[in-house]
Parts: structure tokens; C-alpha cells; sequence
């Protein structure tokens, strides 16, 4: 059985079968305190791909943190073909100042490649795709929703990538959103470079919740076993037909006031569904929302005091909602019965659509 050799990152050698840890200086805080990008790299003991796992990206997204933190536990790289770099905190200003943002009021996520003598973003963003992403094939980046919001757990990939794809399927979340790439994102320059990847969204801002979590780790280990560098089930040998989408819409509050959900993120929906109602302080004069199109929610507030026009649900929309999750004989067919009809539209933030 061939071995691998050394990997060396940061000027330490990992032997084959081993961890190491290696800490990326980055720059010093206003104390003067020295801050790092840790990463941990899994050495597996047979040569293999080279995959990371990210978190934190936006500091208080740190469902991711708590996955990668599962994953160093349960990941042998005795046991390994290949290379993993757990990456538990990309942004640890933010995750320190429970912010998405660096103190600069930069989003690390919006500020790739970065350069060595830039801004405090365009600095860990360069540090981050040179020593990590660059040695890599594959890529896992995990998000969260913003405060006050909750996401269903699901994959995003770039659209047009069979490849990433067959990985979304193997990773098992209960949906998987295809769209354009974002310019500046981690994941534009990744492309443009052969890297690529896939984005687990999951969970509510400085929030842990069992669900988000277990998926998370599962679903990494089902990529990892999917792509020969562990030896677990891929969760492809019975397939489902996947809920895939390439187009979203918000549905807003129609009033201030009080909401009462009716529906929440993982149901699935038909047009005219009611999702919800806005009432006044004493409850009088509720108004309904509904749902403008079939799909699924991936996504609702957690507040229930609103303004009017804020976006309560986020909705998936899908072409054939009945085909969801019915068995087929192969990967090949179930990405074939559920592609997307028409063109990937960018996939967007709340409070980027006006």
C-alpha cells in the first residue's frame, strides 16, 4: 500500500498518519496582542486529495466552528487517504466581537484574494487563500443565517458544476441551492483556480443547535468517504431525489406588529399556502402572508416583533416538489430528475434585495 510523504505547511512537516497545528501570525490587535489563523492539518497515511473545512468566515456564523471542532475528534488521519486542514475560526475578530464583521466594518467574505499589504481584510483573506486554500482541491465553507434568523440546513454550489453536484447529494443536507458566485467571495477566486466547493448554510447566528451540527459533521464525512479518503457509506448507495433549486424569494411582513408563524424552515409549501399572520398588539386586524410559489422554506425570523416589509421566510422554489425524496436506481438519474428549470439566479441576501 503506498504511503504518503510529508506535508509541510508553515514551515513544520506533518508526517503521513499524523496531526499538527500550525498557527498563521496575521497581525497584533489595538493591546498589541499577537492574533493567528489557526489550522489543524490531518495528515492522512495514504496519498489522497487535499480538502478544507472552514468556519467562522463571518464571526458570528460559528455553527461551522462547532462542526469543525466535532471533525477533529472524530477524523483519524491513521485511518486517512489524503489531507485535511480544519480551519475552525477564519475571522477571528469577528468571532471574538460576536460580529460578522472586522473591526473595520469589512466583510472578510467580500474582500478575496486580499493582499499581504492591504486592509486588515484584504490581509487574513490573503493568508487564508495562500497557506490553506491554494493547497486544496476541495472545500467546505460553513455559514449560518444572520441574528434573529434561522436557516435550514443546506448546500450551495456554484451553478453548472456536475461535479459539486454528485458532492452536494453525498453530503446529504436536505437541500441544495444552485447560483452565480458572488465577485470578491471566497468561493469566486476559488473557482477561477480550480479549486472547488461547497457552502453549508445551517443554523442561526452565535447560535448551536443539535440539528445544524449533526449535519454538518455527517455531512462532511459522507464528501470525505465519497471521495475514497475515509472508509464510510457515502449515503449514495439509496438515492433520493434531492431538493435542488436555482431561484429564491423573500415574503415580507404585510404590517408591523406580531407574527404568528404557521410554517417554519424544512416545509415545504404550495403557492398560496399560508405561511403566517401579522396582527396588532391586541391581536386585531391580522393580515395573512403567503406563499408566492411552490417550494420549501429555507429559511424564517426567529424575532416575532416585525416592521412592516421585514423578510419572515425565505422559500426555495422548486419545479416538482412531489419528486422530492422519492427513491431512483441511480446518482445519474436523480440529478437528471431534479435540475433546475431555467437560468441560476444570484442567490441573495435579505437585506440586499430592496
Amino acid at each position: 500500500m503506498a504511503t504518503s510523504e510529508a506535508f509541510t505547511i508553515g514551515g513544520i512537516d506533518i508526517s503521513p498518519g499524523t496531526a499538527g497545528d500550525v498557527a498563521f501570525p496575521i497581525t497584533t490587535m489595538a493591546t498589541g496582542t499577537a492574533s493567528s489563523l489557526a489550522v489543524r492539518v490531518l495528515h492522512g497515511a495514504r496519498p489522497g486529495p487535499a480538502v478544507f473545512v472552514s468556519g467562522a468566515i463571518h464571526g458570528d456564523e460559528i455553527v461551522g466552528t462547532a462542526v469543525i471542532q466535532r471533525l477533529a475528534q472524530t477524523l483519524d488521519p491513521a485511518q486517512m487517504a489524503g489531507t485535511v486542514l480544519l480551519v475552525p475560526v477564519a475571522n477571528i475578530f469577528g468571532f471574538l466581537n460576536r460580529s460578522r464583521y472586522l473591526p473595520d466594518r469589512r466583510d472578510l467574505n467580500r474582500s478575496f484574494p486580499g493582499s499581504a499589504g492591504g486592509s486588515l481584510a484584504g490581509q487574513i483573506a490573503n493568508i487564508f487563500y495562500r497557506e490553506v486554500v491554494e493547497r486544496c482541491e476541495l472545500g467546505i465553507d460553513m455559514h449560518s443565517a444572520a441574528i434573529h434568523r434561522y436557516n435550514l440546513p443546506q448546500v450551495r454550489i456554484a451553478a453548472g458544476n456536475a461535479r459539486l453536484v454528485e458532492l452536494a447529494m453525498a453530503f446529504g443536507a436536505p437541500v441544495i441551492i444552485e447560483s452565480p458566485l458572488r465577485e470578491g467571495s471566497l468561493r469566486d477566486l476559488a473557482r477561477k483556480n480550480g479549486v472547488d466547493m461547497l457552502l453549508f448554510e445551517a443554523g442561526e447566528a452565535l447560535r448551536f443547535d443539535r440539528l445544524s451540527i449533526e449535519t454538518g459533521v455527517a455531512g462532511v464525512h459522507r464528501v470525505l468517504a465519497h471521495l475514497g479518503m475515509i472508509e464510510e457509506d457515502d449515503g449514495l448507495g439509496a438515492v433520493g431525489i434531492p431538493a435542488r433549486a436555482n431561484h429564491s424569494v423573500w415574503v415580507r411582513a404585510p404590517r408591523g406588529g406580531v407574527v404568528q408563524m404557521e410554517r417554519e424552515s424544512g416545509a415545504p409549501v404550495r403557492k398560496g399556502d399560508v405561511l403566517g399572520r401579522v396582527s396588532g398588539l391586541f391581536g386585531e386586524d391580522a393580515q395573512p402572508m403567503c406563499s408566492p410559489v411552490d417550494g420549501i422554506i429555507i429559511g424564517h425570523a426567529t424575532l416575532p416583533v416585525v416592521h412592516q416589509g421585514d423578510a419572515l421566510f425565505h422559500i426555495a422554489e422548486l419545479d416538482h416538489p412531489e419528486r422530492i425524496g422519492a427513491r431512483i436506481e441511480s446518482i445519474t438519474e436523480a440529478i437528471l430528475a431534479s435540475e433546475p428549470q431555467g437560468p441560476a439566479e444570484r442567490l441573495l441576501d435579505e437585506d440586499e434585495v430592496v
